[in-house]
């Protein structure tokens, strides 16, 4: 498409003067020139694979097929209808609950196992032979974690929300929610947390709960499908959106036992689209997942789970720590925000370089994925195990209650290297699961138990490790780091204060892990739901919600949340919430006129047209026009690439140029069929005699597309994209005169981001609004 040079608005044109600041202009003033057209990359990274992206399609396509099939369901398959969603929504809890009770079983099985194997040679002062079986132990483990990744399913590696998030936007994520996917996933996550990575399993049962729900909906993986009739249901991206959101929801609650927390995560962070009756479902979801998690702690209580006693399922519970404030805590709560927005935004900073590098490492191949993740696990290995040496022993306080010191592979005294009746406070907390860390680190009433020095050595350890450690190839999550590192400085600040402050020091804790989640995620109403049903103490909620505002407020004065960074990173089209304040002087036919011509078809079109524009073009979508005498005049609708493919190979053609009837289309094709995706159309053989027949279109095509008349702003046409969840909307002009085409464009995701825009419309960089990405 030839380049116009110079774009004007009325009367007015570019000269190249010191143009006015387009935040002032209006509609019909000089807006920008243009240096070149719109263009996009349809690569992103999931997981560590770099795939091809396409869209979603979340809008109903309202053909005669869709029409007369849900004017036929009778009441009984309505309610059938009805009752599979809520079959479904209650499948993806209890199969989530079930999981993740089976990866806290195995993971702390093994840890323990390998923990009490390390602690007997320590007894015997045999420090060497400990060091080995632990770094052994963990090498072996991440061997397992990176190998599963690396060779069957690179998508399986990272937390998976930043994906999750971009499908539940509307963007198609490959092999992301298949089955190989969630088993490297859940059998990923038991090896890397078993290893002592500085990791969790929150994200990944995120994940796991996403797949759960898209392979139920699905009938399955993809080579094994059950067909169901009643599968047919839910045969389209609508009702599988909804599904992985209440899979996401449910991972949260199996991470946490916090069903309400969960179905805010999904709300808050995931979830783009959202309506009363998906939340009913998704709260529904988390409450099967804590009867299931709820019935195995019972059976795990009374000893049939091997070492899993009470760790395992996360639940810190100070509910016997009474909560008293005074004027005087104002100060350091509010301390502990700032330095939560701060810490925050630095660690998403470093992360962000961090993750370029390993992006860098990781492109070599293989092999240098396998040595990277071991590199870090051996570090890890050595630091936990080598730096409780720099301790103090420190003497048993014969007044808690607790037993000190003590052997085991839990406790909140470990005795390590230390004479009878003393401990090391440093081996309590890196000589165990993570889990068991924070539970430490939240303990109450125990105001001396940590050294100030082992508190920094702590905070600082975690803070390199949860930069190294996220990011190799293998299922992580970054709700147990950052709370980890929250959780340090927090104790540190409550050691400060001392007798200035009525606050327990294990409270201090918990506002800092809270603080620095907010500071980094950039949740608030989620992030303090979870935390009060982690801790169970409902005394904790103002001064909660007061360091959770405080540190969203710092960080977001900084940079963007650690979730959008790594989407802008692995390159996926997330469309956000609010668009630039630019956007509202750009309108739409000017962002069209940037794109090539839009390639249309006829209600009843040649066969050997249509083959021309899928050999020619990529384009997932087609207009259909109609009209007198060869003249298009009227928008019939938009016809998907993939019925197109769907018609060629059905052979679905007429001798003559004319419309079919009800009866014929209904006879070759189903709804069922149409909402499937088949878009190759490299395995079509036409002959030449079928390239002179007809297609008649009218029965396939989308009669209620979206448009958007040409003079209407990129910003309000962003919101309705973004709100509907549309894969394409068309662009029809604000007069129709004679000849001119009703169609003068069509966008797409790709079209309306920023980034793009921008490449197209160069003038604007300077005055971009947003954070630097």
């Amino acid at each position: 498409m030839a380049e116009d040079g110079n774009l004007q608005i009325g009367n007015s044109n570019y000269n190249g003067e010191e143009e006015a600041d387009p935040e002032n202009n209006t509609m019909n003033q000089l807006l920008l020139k243009r240096h070149r057209t719109l263009s996009s990359t349809p690569l992103a990274l999931v997981g560590t694979k770099v795939s091809h992206i396409e869209s979603l399609d979340y809008e109903i396509n309202e053909n005669d097929l869709f029409k007369h099939d849900w004017r036929s369901r009778s009441k009984a398959q309505v309610l059938q209808y009805i009752f599979a969603k809520w079959t479904l929504a209650c499948l993806v809890g209890l199969l989530t609950g079930l999981i993740a009770t089976l990866i806290n079983l195995a993971v702390e099985n093994i840890a323990g196992y390998k923990l009490l194997a390390v602690g007997y040679y320590i007894a015997q002062d045999r420090y060497l032979t400990g060091l080995l079986i632990f770094t052994g132990a963990n090498l072996g483990l991440t061997l397992v974690a990176t190998v599963l990744v690396v060779v069957f399913a690179p998508t399986a590696a990272g937390p998976g929300i930043p994906e999750i998030k971009a499908y539940l936007n509307g963007v198609d994520t490959p092999n992301m929610f298949g089955a190989t996917t969630m088993i490297v996933k859940i059998v990923g996550s038991i090896g890397a947390v078993a290893a002592g990575l500085d990791l969790g399993k929150e994200g990944p049962l995120v994940h796991i709960g996403s797949c759960i729900a898209s392979l139920l909906g699905q009938g399955g993986p993809d080579n094994h499908r059950i067909k169901w009739r009643w599968l047919r249901y839910f045969n389209n991206d609508r009702d599988r959106r909804d599904l992985i959101t209440c899979g996401s929801a449910s991972g949260v609650c199996a991470a946490f036992r916090s069903p309400v927390g969960g179905v805010l995560f999904a709300l808050e962070e995931v979830a783009t689209w959202w309506r009363s009756a998906l939340l009913w479902r998704t709260f529904f979801s988390t409450a099967v997942v804590v009867v299931v998690l709820r019935a195995f702690i019972e059976i795990c209580n009374s000893g049939k789970c091997g070492l899993f006693g009470k760790g395992g399922l996360i639940m810190f519970d100070v509910s016997h720590v009474e909560v008293r404030y005074h004027a005087v805590d104002i100060i350091p709560v509010t301390l502990i925000g700032v330095f939560g927005g701060i810490l925050g935004s630095l660690y998403n900073h470093l992360l962000h370089k961090v993750l370029r590098l390993y992006n860098l490492i990781n492109q070599k191949g293989k092999i240098h994925k396998v040595l990277l993740s071991l590199s870090v696990s051996l570090f890890t290995s050595v630091c936990l195990y080598g730096l409780p040496f720099l301790a103090e022993c420190k003497p048993c306080n014969p007044s808690i209650d607790e037993a000190c010191p003590t052997n085991g592979r839990s406790g909140n005294f470990k005795q390590f290297n230390c004479p009878n009746g003393y401990y090391n406070d440093l081996a309590t907390l890196f000589l165990t699961t993570n889990d068991d860390a924070v539970r430490n680190v939240f303990s109450s009433n125990t105001p001396n138990e940590f050294g100030m020095v082992s508190l920094w050595i702590y905070f600082g350890l975690y803070c390199i490790l949860g930069l190294i450690t996220f990011g190799i190839a293998t299922p992580s999550g970054l709700f147990l780091p950052i709370i980890l590192m929250g959780s340090a400085y927090g104790r540190m600040l409550g050691t400060v204060m001392g007798s200035y402050t009525k606050i327990d020091q294990g409270l201090y804790a918990v506002l800092g892990a809270a603080s620095l989640m907010a500071g980094s995620m950039r949740m608030t109403v989620s992030l303090c739901v979870i935390f009060l049903e982690l801790t169970n103490n409902l005394l904790l909620l103002p001064i909660t919600m007061f360091v959770l505002l405080i540190a969203k407020t710092v960080g977001d004065s900084f940079n963007l949340s650690i979730y959008e960074i790594i989407l802008h990173l692995k390159g996926l089209p997330f469309l956000e919430a609010n668009p630039e304040p630019w956007m509202r002087n750009l309108t739409v036919g000017e962002l069209g006129d940037a794109k090539p011509p839009v390639v249309t078809l006829h209600g009843v079109e040649k066969v050997a047209n249509i083959v021309d524009a899928l050999r020619n073009t990529t384009h997932n979508a087609f207009p259909v026009l109609d009209g007198e005498d060869g003249a298009a005049t009227e928008l019939h609708g938009l016809i998907l690439r993939a019925h197109l493919v769907k018609v060629l190979k059905k052979r679905w053609f007429l001798n003559e140029k004319r419309r079919t009837e009800e009866w014929e289309v209904r006879e070759k094709f189903t709804p069922v069929e149409l909402a499937e995706r088949e878009d190759n159309f490299d395995d079509v053989a036409i002959t030449s005699s079928e390239m002179q027949m007809y297609v008649d279109l009218h029965p396939l095509t989308n009669t209620t597309p979206y448009t958007v008349v040409q003079s209407m702003s990129v910003a309000k046409a962003l919101v309705l994209f973004r709100s509907v969840g549309l894969r394409h909307l068309l662009i029809v002009p604000k007069i129709q005169a004679s000849g001119m085409s009703p169609v003068i464009g069509i966008l797409t995701r790709q079209d309306l981001r920023a980034c793009n825009i921008l490449q197209a419309f160069p003038h604007l960089d300077k005055h971009k609004s947003g954070k630097l990405r």
